[in-house]
């Protein structure tokens, strides 16, 4: 069974805002991979238009929360993207993975990865179930090099089980200044809240925030 959790730098929140419905390790829940993906061809889109726009050929990147596909555009040439996860099997089947480790972030936050070592950090469609987002966060931006960004993309699917209380409780709209919260109080700056695919037009929507080092 997990602890009940208070996110780092974020003591004005309810004592249980970060609790899940099933407090069990997510390494158990995970276990199994799952080659699917968890928001449709039109987000996608929006997704790979936004790293297009703000990932720089060559640049480092670390996939964070990733999976079996990342959605980065394939006619561009990074020099590098590691893959962080929960499952082995669906991140070695990632091909633009140059390397990849698992690890459960709600257990361990602290990321085996250099200071200043990353141009960019992708999270795509998993923020909500970050049981310490602040502490994460921190982490991305200690390996961020000056000017590197983060792009937190996010929709209104989840695992319900898996995402914390807070994520479910506030009304669509209202993610976008969670995560901008975040990050703010990670350290980062020059926040950007971007609707790539407005709610409303039968299709999965899709919220991003854009923030820099």
């Amino acid at each position: 069974m997990m602890p009940t959790l208070t996110a780092t730098a974020l003591p004005d929140f309810p004592a249980k805002a970060f609790d899940k419905a099933d407090r069990n390790s997510d390494t158990i829940f995970y276990a199994e991979p799952r080659f699917v993906t968890h928001i449709d061809d039109s987000a996608i889109e929006v997704v790979t238009r936004l790293y297009r726009a703000h990932i720089r050929p060559g640049s480092d990147v670390l996939d964070l929360m990733g999976s079996w596909v990342s959605h980065l555009p394939d006619d561009v040439a990074y020099a590098s993207v590691v893959g962080h996860g929960m499952n082995a099997a669906e991140l070695a089947e990632n091909p633009v993975y140059t390397r990849h480790f698992v690890q459960n972030l709600n257990e361990n936050s602290a990321l085996p990865l250099e200071d200043g070592s990353f141009d960019a950090v992708i999270c795509c469609v998993s923020i909500q179930y970050l049981q310490d987002p602040v502490a994460v966060l921190v982490e991305v931006h200690r390996i961020l090099r000056p000017g590197g960004v983060v792009i937190i993309s996010f929709s209104n699917r989840c695992f319900p089980t898996k995402a914390v209380a807070i994520w479910q409780s506030i009304r669509q709209g209202q993610h976008q200044e969670l995560v901008e919260l975040y990050l703010d109080r990670a350290g980062f700056d020059d926040l950007e809240s971007i609707v790539g695919v407005p709610p409303g037009l039968g299709v999965d929507p899709l919220w991003a925030v854009v923030g820099r080092r």
